[in-house]
Order: structure tokens, then sequence, then C-alpha cells
């Protein structure tokens, strides 16, 4: 009998309770979708293979997070050489970045990523400062253009994001198309920077050139430095684009719709532990039936929290009302434009969490652009 076809790889889990990072060695077979975690320190199987469903092929790479009987692991490393070779090019990385003169067409731009088979691992609305434009752009600094390009990239936010997937450096660059919009517009009239730049150097967004340079690039949006930090964390609301949505494909399509209505002023892709899950969650805790599978649900995969800002306002109650009733089936007869109506399945899996209280729109936002970052 043909042995079966498996990837493995070394994933860690922090335990709070004991304060130790714990590394396993993670096995995933292909063809039965059985899963299998082995003790690295103590030398004796964890977990033993079983069936899984809660786990797909496109889900394992290096730096991704998966939950299994609600344990976060993030996958750290490959554990044996056939996985490297099999999966290594499947799971390059590249460094996007929309720039301010397409950023309201954000949602847009990820709907387009997400419609590739590209995956996005990292993202983050920033906002940069002359000297941080001034150190991305660097190898520009002897280019007649350079003050140009710091100037436009100072100018207003940008989006920066982590794809992986199969050559996805090349696939990016081109999805992006020429580097001149005008250029982009004549030979492929389909392309990002054709239907959202305007010239060589407002031509709405960037793609990494090689792997050497997207890691930097990567360093420099997603390492420890937290450049460009943009939040207001006043006059505000939180908006959560659920981790079901973001499986099913529609958070490029949801964030093109707030952009469109609502004043954003922070964005980023997150993945909680059950902890963190709990504690957000802990004002609905014996007031909701749904409250375990309010955060089964958030710690299920990746989400994006926005932050809504309203000058001199509160924007909780329009943006309550943008969202729709909680059940995605009272959303569809009362308020069928709304997101959740749009998007959601169930109470649970409704797309979006919003603010529910005007007083608690800070504290929310608060929670995930302050105190998770710090």
């Amino acid at each position: 009998m043909a042995q079966a076809e498996r990837y493995a790889f070394i994933v860690e889990n922090f335990d709070h309770h004991s304060s130790m990072n714990w590394r396993y060695q993670f096995f995933y077979y292909l063809d039965t979708k059985e899963i299998e975690m082995y003790d690295i320190k103590n030398k004796r199987t964890f977990l033993k293979r079983c069936p899984y469903d809660g786990i797909q092929r496109d889900m394992l790479y290096i730096g991704a997070k998966i939950v299994v009987y609600s344990r976060q692991l993030t996958i750290v490393d490959f554990a044996d050489a056939y996985t490297r070779n099999r999966l290594q090019k499947k799971t390059e990385r590249t460094c996007a970045m929309v720039k301010p003169d397409a950023f309201l067409n954000a949602g847009k731009i990820v709907n387009a990523i997400v419609r590739s088979n590209l995956r996005i691992n990292q993202l983050r609305m920033c906002k940069l400062t002359q000297q941080e434009a001034a150190h991305f752009y660097a190898v520009h600094s002897e280019r007649p253009f350079y003050s140009k390009l710091v100037d436009f990239m100072t100018s207003g936010p940008i989006l920066a994001i982590e794809i992986v997937g199969e050559d996805a450096i090349a696939k990016w660059r081109s999805l992006l198309g020429p580097t001149n919009s005008e250029t982009a517009r004549m030979e492929k009239p389909e392309s990002i920077r054709a239907k959202f730049g305007t010239d060589n150097t407002m031509n709405a967004a960037h793609g990494s050139d090689s792997d050497e340079t997207a890691e930097a690039e990567l360093d420099f949006f997603f390492g420890n430095n937290r450049v460009g930090q943009c939040a207001n964390l006043s006059n505000c609301c939180l908006c959560i684009i659920k981790p079901s949505a973001l499986i099913a494909g529609y958070q490029g399509l949801a964030i093109d719709q707030i952009l469109q209505q609502f004043n954003v002023t922070a964005m980023e892709l997150f993945r909680l532990d059950r902890a963190n899950a709990g504690e957000f969650f802990e004002v609905y805790k014996g007031v909701v039936p749904e409250f375990n599978s309010m955060v089964d649900e958030l710690i299920s995969g990746d989400f994006i929290a926005i932050e809504i800002s309203e000058n001199g306002g509160n924007p909780v109650e329009a943006f309550r009302e943008f969202c729709g009733p909680a059940d995605p089936e009272i959303a569809r007869v009362l308020r069928p434009r709304s997101l959740r109506a749009q998007f959601g399945v169930n109470k649970v899996q409704n797309a979006i969490h919003c603010t529910d209280l005007p007083e608690d729109g800070e504290l929310e936002s608060n929670y995930f652009f302050n105190i998770l970052i710090s």
C-alpha cells in the first residue's frame, strides 16, 4: 500500500498558564484531511491522527496561524525536506502597498488579490512620516523624482499587505501592470495601475521586485518598529470583518463599501487566541447565548479590524445601521443592502462585528490599535 502523502511543519503554541512557548511537529495528511501532532520537548504523541475539517491545505504556510481544538498554533518552519520542496515556492512572500492616490480603492485592490488565489497574510494601514517614507525609498535617493515621491507617499494613508502564494512576486507585479499608469492603460487596461493610477509616481500601488526586497519591505511595515501608526482612538467605533467572511473572500468587497461611506482611520489584520477573544467579548458574557460561539468564530482565523472616526461626532449609530441587524436573515428583510445582509450567514457568522454603544467605540478601538499592538 502506498504511503499517504503528508506535509510536516514545526508549530508553536504559547501557553498563558505556564508562560511557555511549546513546539510541536504538526502533520497534515492530504488525502484524508487528517492531522497529527507530536510534542518535541517531551518526545511523545500529543494528538493522535484524526480527521479535522477545520484545516485546509491552503492554510498551511510559514507564518500562518491555525486553530486546532481551540489551541492557536503558529507555523514557524517546515519539518522535513519533502514539505519544504513541495511548498516553499508555493508560499512565496511579497510586499504590496496601496499608495495614497488609490487608498479609497483599497477594497477593490484587496478583492483583486483575493480573486487571484493569492493569500493575504498581513495587512495594516499606515500614515508615513517624511523620515519613514525617505527610509523606505532610500534606494531612489539620488534620483530626480525622489523628493516628489517622498512628498506623495506622506500625503495620505497607505495600506501595506503581505501576500503569500505560488510565484507571488511575479503574480502581484502582473496584476499591477506597467509602472507608468498611462502605459498601463495602453498595454494592460485591466491592470490595477491602469484602473486606479495617474502617472509614473501616482501609480496606485507598489510591489516588491525580488525575494530580498520583499523581505526588507515586509520587515519595514510588519517588523517591530510599527511605522506609520495612524489610529485616532477618539470619536470612533470599531468594525471587525470576521474570519468566516475572510474565508468566503468577502473582505475586499466589505472594505470597499466601508471606504465609500465612512472615514477609516486605522485598519489591520489580526489573529487572536481564546484568552484575548474572550476578553474582548467579555461584555457579552451572560448576556447573549451565542457568547461561546462568538469567541470560537473570532479565533477561527484571520480577521480585519477597522477604526471608523467622525470629526466632532460619534459614528457608532450610523455605522451600526450600515451593518444591519445582527441576524443576517432579518437584515435581508429589513436592510437588504446592509453588510450583514450581503455577506452574513447566521447570527454568529454574520460577517461584521460593530460597536453597539456610543460609549464603547473608543474602548474597542483602543483594545486593538493600542493594547494588543503595544
